[in-house]
């Protein structure tokens, strides 16, 4: 999926993959898209979370090898 912005959480642990993607997602436009790459494990239950709290649209969820794929988009 293609996305307006990535950022690239690799290497980090909760919660500085939400911290990061909450940033990014403050200097974005409403509709636009933000893809997130971590490698933290319960990441992928912390952007559902993290979502749900924001208003913010959870598109996509992916893992590929170690990686794991977020796609949100800005409410």
């Amino acid at each position: 999926m293609q996305a307006d912005k990535e950022i690239d959480t690799r290497g980090l642990n909760c919660p500085l993959p939400i911290l990061k993607a909450k940033k990014a997602l403050s200097e974005m436009g409403t509709g636009e898209t933000l893809k997130v790459l971590s490698t933290d494990p319960g990441s992928v239950r912390d952007f559902k979370a993290f979502a749900r709290q924001t208003g913010n649209e959870l598109l996509e969820q992916l893992t590929l090898g170690s990686d794991f794929v977020h796609v949100l988009k800005r409410r």
